[in-house]
């Protein structure tokens, strides 16, 4: 409960810091590019709203025990978000707050043993309740960069970074779409990962930068300009994250 507890209170922060954002936007601002290929920001608020109010099924499926799926079909999910992105930058921020509060309401309902129950997204494997609070902080985080309205991911809050870098990281390891990498954080405390095909090989490249400057390059959402290669050369052009 204590982990669920502190998990909700970032959320709610992180939330906090999203609204500020999207209710500087403008109508004409809302209906502007994000960094996401083919998504205004209008997408992107719309997402972040369907985002909670899918999460907060998984919640409802942990509570009851009966299955309550995130989304009715992907199909469903890409319909909504095309149904809502058109919308005044003021309807766009509403849906947010509301959906983002009825996610918190729901949460505050779990009792510690809810929290160890099942779950299922779209895709995947089965993963705990508790993991539910994990994907909403990364999704809140994640996306106000996608807003591209000012809030970078030098803006992450470090425990947010320290928490993703390592996972996301993870993901890419022995993927042989990826190039093979040695990444090591600046510290203290320094961090390394490698990344990659799993093969005894030397690395295409020896890649250094701070935590959230290297988390961003491997989730997609910086070029890597401001890591530096070992060596001399350029950063290595990732596969998509996933």
């Amino acid at each position: 409960m204590d982990e669920a507890s502190h998990s909700l209170t970032r959320i709610a922060a992180a939330g906090d810091r999203l609204l500020a954002t999207a209710a500087a936007l403008t109508d004409a601002q809302a209906r502007e590019p994000s960094l996401l290929p083919g998504w205004t920001r209008g997408h992107v608020l719309t997402h972040i709203a369907r985002n909670a109010d899918g999460l907060r099924n998984l919640l409802i499926w942990a509570r009851t025990g009966t299955e309550v799926p995130m989304y009715a079909s992907a199909q469903a999910r890409n319909d909504d978000i095309e149904a809502g992105a058109g919308r005044p930058a003021a309807g766009l921020v509403a849906d947010v707050r509301e959906s983002a509060a009825a996610f918190a309401a729901e949460a505050a309902t779990l009792t510690g043993y809810d929290w160890t129950a099942q779950v299922r997204a779209l895709y995947g494997p089965p993963f705990s309740a508790l993991g539910v609070l994990e994907r909403r902080l990364s999704e809140v985080e994640i996306h106000h960069v996608d807003l591209a309205a000012g809030y970078s991911p030098a803006d992450w809050p470090a425990e947010f970074v320290a928490d993703a870098l390592p996972r996301v990281a993870d993901s890419f390891a022995g993927r042989e779409d990826s190039p093979r990498c040695d990444v090591w954080t600046e510290g203290p405390p320094r961090q390394h990962f490698r990344i990659g095909p799993d093969q005894a090989s030397a690395p295409q490249a020896v890649i250094q930068g701070s935590p959230a400057s290297v988390l961003a390059w491997l989730l997609g959402r910086a070029d890597g300009t401001t890591l530096t290669v070992a060596f001399g050369g350029a950063v290595p052009e990732l596969p998509p994250w996933r």
